[in-house]
């Protein structure tokens, strides 16, 4: 056999057997009369001893080997005279009797270190060798760990592991779909799932009660950081079950990961906070509650005074940036810079300092100091806070003064990525409207089912409709979320209408769905958790490609391997796609 021992397992206690590890070559020491090899695993580091005195010719081997060559050696375990704290297998060495070369190896693009010299494209393109550095082996480490601990709480929960179909048929769910030819139907297309949305009502319907399904999901969207063109969903359902009963149970799956993963336990429930609360007090639907900063309307106390800036707008709104009175002008307009790059598209920022000599405003020659001090009351202001306040259309303005509110969580660290703040957001609407085109849309999917107190109101008043959906957040991430759905024919065919299906169209998109609901559907619900997000944030980053073995670049490109490509002109033409030249 290759080995008896991995790289990560030798202590010593160890000392005085006779191993065989096999491995690569991390990094070669050679000091004179002695040569020290670090063979790496993907259980660890094992230093190898050779030396000149006690067999030359093993050692003068020794000294050729490069950086990756994949080498087997045999030999004792000693313990080590200068121990090294730093890896576990620190106060061992193996002294090497026999050394074979199994295979040797270019030099790398890149250093195998946890502090590498490549950049991004360049360990994209090698991902297999970028893999091989260990602290990219513990993103994976963890990956597998929560895939585990997920599979152990829902089985345990009764829930049942079902594979569900991954050429379907297209159908619309917001983002654009990834279509496969058909070569046995000619001009007819499955497509790649975004979820398995109906699916998993189907088995509700089938009498399974409890699914889920850790499934591969893909949607062809424009890519960014927690965003990629495939990616993994912790996929449930749930029968006979209302929102009370979804929140609970998944909020133990929170728990059970926060728990098991990280040794966190959350006694109390998670807090929640309405749609409109969260708008209202954060400017987006997935606030990031490790910090305050809550907004505070100003309307009523800045409009009406000269200010033509804020007397136009539809919204004054403020924050307060506790103990940063005493930034400087050039710090200040850096957060001005900030808010009016074209991606936030705001013109500006007024300030409000409250310091030992009393309140300064950049707009004090438009306020009385009684009007400043109504200001200050509002925002909560302390000797030493610095008051942040913009204007301009309501819905805008909230969404810039979000992005302000993150940008200054971040410059003062009030965003620790080992804090974690859920928070699960309830009650959305059920649709929103395309203020062009005039189109409803259904804000999650055409499925969710109206709060039922609203239901009435579906046609006569479709923006006041709540949607039965939440979303469960995590520090300003949304991880997931779900709905109770509509399990009745009728109200489905409703929904369908309002979003502006024909019933042709309805029927021969989602048919197969209606006709299930008419063989015993029961009341049911479910969540999704976005697998590679929920990852991520327990390993503290913010790029889900880190987690991910062989993603894909912002372009959407596969760099290792060329993908997507061009296909031969004669497989066009099987499927269809291509007529022959001629």
């Amino acid at each position: 056999m290759y080995r008896t021992h991995t790289c990560g397992e030798l202590r010593l206690p160890d000392a005085g057997k006779t191993v065989t590890l096999a491995g690569w070559v991390q990094r070669a020491r050679d000091l004179g009369g002695l040569t020290f090899v670090d063979l790496r695993d993907r259980f660890g580091i094992t230093q190898l001893s050779f030396n000149m005195e006690r067999d030359q010719a093993l050692c003068e081997q020794a000294r050729e080997l490069g950086r990756e060559f994949v080498v087997q050696a045999t030999g004792t375990v000693r313990e080590r005279e200068s121990k090294n704290t730093q890896i576990p297998t620190g106060e061992i060495e193996l002294i090497v009797t026999e050394l074979k070369v199994l295979n040797g190896a270019k030099t790398p693009p890149f250093t195998i270190e946890e502090e590498t010299d490549g950049g991004e494209e360049l360990r994209m393109k090698y991902r297999y060798l970028d893999l091989r550095r260990p602290n990219v082996r513990r993103h994976f480490e963890l990956r597998h760990r929560m895939a585990l601990e997920v599979r152990n709480f829902l089985g345990g929960q009764g829930f049942l592991e079902v594979e569900t179909p991954v050429l379907i048929k297209s159908t619309p769910e917001g983002a654009r779909d990834f279509v496969v030819p058909s070569r046995m139907h000619p001009g007819e297309f499955y497509a790649l799932p975004q979820s398995p949305q109906t699916f998993k009502q189907l088995l509700m319907v089938a009498g399974f009660d409890r699914y889920f399904q850790l499934v591969k999901c893909f949607r062809d969207e424009d890519l960014r950081a927690d965003r990629q063109p495939e990616f993994t969903q912790i996929d449930c359902e749930m029968a006979f079950v209302e929102q009370e009963d979804v929140l609970t149970t998944f909020e133990g799956l929170a728990k059970h990961l926060f728990r098991s993963i990280h040794g966190l336990e959350f006694n109390e429930p998670f807090p929640r906070m309405t749609f409109t609360e969260a708008m209202r007090d954060y400017g987006c639907d997935k606030p990031d509650l490790r910090f305050g900063m809550k907004f505070h309307e100003l309307n009523d106390l800045a409009q009406g005074k000269g200010f033509k800036v804020f007397d136009e707008a539809g919204l004054v709104v403020g924050i307060n940036a506790t103990g940063c009175a005493g930034w400087s002008r050039k710090q200040t307009d850096a957060l001005i810079d900030f808010v009016k790059r074209p991606q936030i598209g705001a013109t500006g920022i007024v300030f409000l300092r409250r310091t030992a000599d009393g309140l300064k405003s950049t707009v004090d020659k438009f306020y009385a100091p009684e009007d400043l001090a109504l200001w200050a009351e509002r925002l909560a202001l302390e000797e030493g806070d610095l008051a942040c306040i913009m204007a301009g259309p309501a819905e805008k303005t909230r969404k810039q003064l979000n992005e302000l509110r993150l940008h200054l969580g971040d410059l003062l660290g009030l965003r620790d990525p080992k804090v974690f703040k859920p928070l699960w957001v309830v009650d959305f609407p059920l649709l929103e409207q395309d203020e062009e085109a005039g189109h409803w849309h259904a804000m999650h999917h055409p499925f969710t089912a109206p709060k039922p107190e609203d239901a009435d109101r579906l046609e006569s008043d479709p923006g006041s409709v709540k949607a039965n959906a939440y979303d469960l957040v995590i520090n300003g991430t949304e991880i997931g979320g779900g709905s109770i759905r509509i399990h009745d024919r009728t109200l489905q065919e409703r929904m369908f209408r309002v979003l502006g299906f024909s019933d042709v169209e309805a029927r021969e998109k989602f048919g197969f769905l209606m006709d299930a609901f008419e063989f015993g559907a029961p009341p049911h619900g479910g969540c999704a958790f976005g697998f590679d997000r929920w990852v991520a944030l327990f390993g503290h980053r913010t790029d889900i490609r880190e987690f991910i073995a062989f993603p894909k670049n912002n372009a959407g490109r596969d760099v290792m391997i060329d993908a997507p490509s061009p296909i031969e002109g004669e497989q066009l033409h099987e499927l269809g796609l291509a007529l022959r030249e001629g």
